[in-house]
């Protein structure tokens, strides 16, 4: 299958890493080749897991046009606050049929669709979103990228919802056995983890991780309490997934802790805390687990449920200790359904546009 990743993060250098070995003709881009240059160099990257290092060929690009050309598949593992922008940049180069995979999304499925219309573009086109980044990943400097473990459940909604069937043959070609077709992109767009495991952990954690030069969050920093409140703010989530009438399974965080029906699997949290990856350096100021997973995922579930009439008093108390902490007002400039122009439309009006598209 012709895939392009795009970004340069983590989950983009696993994507292309693990895209590229699985045999798939992989166009990896960027904005500025120069970010690329000891990869190109190279050759490709190293790629480590469970089954030791090797190398995988892989040739990056900055040709966003060329790229896109006859690809079937578009992944897009990064942060969610430049969806905007990437929708702009690919808007006047898609075609129909092509799939847009936001892996997670943060209801980016609809932020997209609407900016790659607003630039014109008529492709009858899909963007689908998952609950988590496909890998527990860590790059180790420019030229390689080590994997934990990857998710073996990937539930994932598609705008529009009359494209599930064509979106999800394309996304599970590169993602086998592991892709579980949920309502539409809302309902993906509320299985997203980040915004219900790290704002406790960054938050209830903020002495250490501020005292320290590095702090685990996951090791150290996950204990009774949070956990309590992990699944408190996730029993929220759940009751507004319920109340718009999204069925399960709804993916509890308690299983990524206490079973392996998580998305991740078997062990994934051990594996994580084992590798010592998460033993790192986190600036609350400045950080995506603040900037996106509570400026942007905790500030659009709040809203979320204030529009299905849904009480989140646990969301809401994190996100507003989150803007002290941060000195930002997340519920009024974050990603929410007002900001979204949503916020007056009826649950009617907002299924039909999840059902047909914009």
């Amino acid at each position: 299958m012709k895939v392009v990743v795009l970004g340069g993060g983590n989950g983009s250098y696993a994507a292309a890493a693990d895209f590229a070995e699985a045999g798939h003709d992989v166009r990896w881009w960027r904005r500025d080749r120069a970010d690329f240059a000891d990869i190109a160099a190279a050759g490709g990257i190293t790629l480590t897991d469970h089954k030791g290092s090797r190398p995988v060929a892989v040739v990056p690009t900055d040709d966003l046009a060329a790229a896109l050309k006859g690809a079937e598949l578009i992944v897009a593992p990064t942060p969610a606050f430049a969806q905007e922008d990437i929708a702009a940049r690919l808007a006047p180069h898609l075609e129909d049929g092509q799939v847009i995979y936001l892996p997670p999304g943060t209801f980016g499925s609809y932020i997209m669709m609407k900016r790659i219309r607003d630039a014109g573009s008529k492709a009858d086109i899909a963007i689908a979103e998952t609950g988590t980044l496909p890998w527990l990943t860590r790059k180790q400097g420019p030229l390689e990228v080590r994997v934990t473990t990857r998710a073996s459940r990937l539930p994932t909604g598609v705008l529009p919802a009359r494209h599930t069937d064509h979106a999800i043959k394309a996304i599970a070609a590169v993602f086998p056995a592991a892709i579980e077709p949920v309502e539409d992109a809302l309902s993906g767009a509320l299985m997203n983890a980040g915004p219900i495991i790290h704002p406790p952990l960054i938050l209830m954690n903020a002495g250490p991780i501020e005292h320290f030069e590095r702090w685990d969050i996951h090791n150290e920093g996950t204990q009774p309490a949070i956990r309590r409140t992990h699944t408190a703010l996730d029993n929220e989530r759940i009751a507004i997934r319920e109340a718009l009438g999204y069925g399960a399974p709804h993916f509890p965080l308690v299983d990524h802790y206490e079973t392996s029906d998580w998305m991740y699997g078997n062990l994934a949290h051990d594996k994580l805390v084992g590798s010592g990856d998460w033993h790192e350096n986190l600036d609350l100021k400045t950080h995506r687990y603040m900037l996106e997973d509570v400026g942007l995922g905790l500030a659009f579930l709040v809203s979320v449920g204030e529009w299905a009439g849904v009480p989140c008093p646990v969301a809401a108390g994190l996100l507003s200790i989150a803007g002290a902490v941060a000195e930002r007002d997340f519920r009024a400039e974050g990603r929410t359904m007002e900001q979204l122009g949503l916020a007056g439309e009826s649950r009617e009006t907002v299924q039909t546009m999840l059902r047909e598209g914009l």
